[in-house]
């Protein structure tokens, strides 16, 4: 980061320079079509992004669409609050986290069931927003096909927008992106001992 800088007139040519710089780049940016966010990396708040985005498109009269993907029948606030809306399809993937089933056929099952919905949603294009909450851990234990996954995204609606999140997010879906955010883990309160917060993480 640069260093403030103190002296006025300069602090004010400076601010002047990069106005100028990102009014060009706003200028430049008139491509008006569905984006694809990913939200990936070993930190918290990929979900919670996800959903400040349905919040937000939901502010604005839009539909929304969403599927956990291993999340299973926890109960969250999130789910609460959300599923009240009229806008909202949400779908959650049945048999939650793979190391509560310890079943390979039974996750690789649910996933499909899961996937369907989302694959559903993919192809609607009266859904403005599709979030699938947990998506990269199906792909990374093969409980899914991801040329299917790939070729369901790269075909969606043009106006549907995507938020993808999860940890350890793919070379294909990195590279299908429009924004790829990295959530890095700097400390996090379990591993402390404290237990997980209602309010914070469900």
């Amino acid at each position: 980061m640069s260093k403030a800088i103190k002296d006025p007139e300069k602090h004010v040519e400076r601010m002047k320079r990069i106005k100028e710089h990102v009014d060009r780049r706003i200028a430049k940016a008139q491509e008006d079509k569905g984006t694809f966010v990913l939200l990936t990396g070993n930190g918290k708040g990929k979900s919670s992004s996800s959903l400040g985005m349905v919040a937000r498109a939901l502010g604005h009269g839009m539909k929304v669409g969403v599927v956990q993907f291993l999340k299973g029948e926890w109960d969250t606030g999130e789910i609460s609050f959300f599923k009240q809306h009229e806008n909202v399809q949400w779908h959650i993937m049945s048999s939650g986290f793979t190391w509560e089933t310890q079943n390979r056929e039974q996750d690789k099952a649910s996933s499909e069931e899961a996937w369907a919905h989302a694959k559903a949603l993919l192809q609607d294009d009266s859904i403005d927003l599709v979030v699938l909450d947990e998506l990269t851990y199906l792909l990374h234990y093969e409980y899914l096909n991801e040329d299917d996954v790939v070729s369901a995204i790269i075909n969606r609606p043009e106006n549907q927008h995507l938020v993808v999140s999860g940890r350890g997010a793919s070379e294909s879906l990195i590279e299908l992106a429009d924004t790829v955010s990295e959530i890095k883990e700097i400390k996090h309160a379990f591993k402390r001992g404290i237990k997980a917060q209602k309010g914070l993480e469900y």
